[in-house]
């Protein structure tokens, strides 16, 4: 009787946690979703580029729910615009880095001798300064968007690389991959039909974080003025623009964007922790 208690009682622990779980994982999806679409399905209710001297670093009211600049711009209509830039900049960066890197990835894993001898030509990159890198690329290139993904995905690439070979590595031992050979199976439908399927969860989490990575990374970028150029909004280059009125009192100009950030970082990471504490992503759904 105790045994089928306990049994009953592990099962409900585990849906909830998976409950929990499916509500972090969607929660934070619309949160991203929201930020990102509205700009684009009701940019006409916002109006960011629109500024007034005569209501300058007006406070929080009913009229600009988030007061305005030190232009006289609406930070409400500013925050929310600046999601089409900085989100999807972070979205396509993370894209191609998991495109480029969870390909490779997979194949040093599964060819163990050469992934060997790449790594550490991967080691070698990544004591390259790739700030520095990163900072002079996006500065030659006038700030150019394409290039802020280019640059990010320099800094994501080994990342994806060395996570998804690490797997593939554990997982290309394994009995049905080794039949696989045995049945004599192409390599690149080994890669496709049994090795990739198997570490899709791990290769999910690090995308969310990596994107959360490359997020702070574009914001920080904006704020130290090598990132999009104003006058179109972002998170970093609001910031940037108001951090030295907080010495006379002046929080709101610096308070939304951070908080914009601060929650996209935060939903990033809870989209990752999701998806590793259920095991499989298809159980979310």
């Amino acid at each position: 009787m105790t045994s089928v208690t306990h049994r009953r009682t592990g099962r409900s622990s585990l849906a909830r946690a998976r409950r929990r779980a499916r509500i972090q994982l969607w929660g934070s999806v619309a949160v991203i979703a929201t930020l990102v679409l509205y700009p684009y399905l009701f940019g006409w209710t916002l109006e960011p580029f629109a500024t007034d001297a005569a209501r300058v670093l007006e406070p929080p009211s009913a009229q600009n729910w988030f007061g305005t600049d030190r232009v006289g711009a609406d930070l409400f209509s500013r925050t929310l615009w600046a999601g089409r830039t900085d989100l999807p900049l972070t979205l396509a960066a993370t894209l191609l880095a998991l495109v480029i890197g969870a390909p490779i990835g997979a194949w040093f894993g599964y060819s163990a001798r050469l992934g060997e001898r790449m790594m550490r030509l991967i080691d070698a990159f990544q004591a390259l300064p790739l700030l520095i890198l990163i900072l002079a690329l996006v500065a030659l290139s006038g700030s150019k968007a394409y290039m802020i993904v280019v640059a990010i995905v320099l800094y994501a690439a080994p990342s994806f690389i060395r996570v998804v070979r690490s797997e593939v590595l554990a997982v290309s031992t394994a009995r049905y991959v080794e039949a696989a050979r045995a049945y004599g199976v192409s390599t690149p439908r080994i890669l496709i039909r049994h090795v990739l399927p198997n570490v899709t969860e791990i290769i999910l989490a690090q995308a969310a974080l990596i994107a959360a990575s490359a997020f702070l990374a574009i914001s920080s970028l904006s704020f130290l003025g090598v990132g999009v150029a104003p006058p179109t909004p972002t998170w970093g280059g609001m910031i940037a623009d108001s951090v030295g009125a907080l010495t006379s009192g002046i929080w709101w100009p610096t308070l939304f964007p951070g908080l914009a950030v601060f929650v996209n970082v935060v939903c990033f990471n809870l989209i990752a922790n999701a998806i590793r504490s259920t095991g499989r992503f298809g159980e979310l759904s």
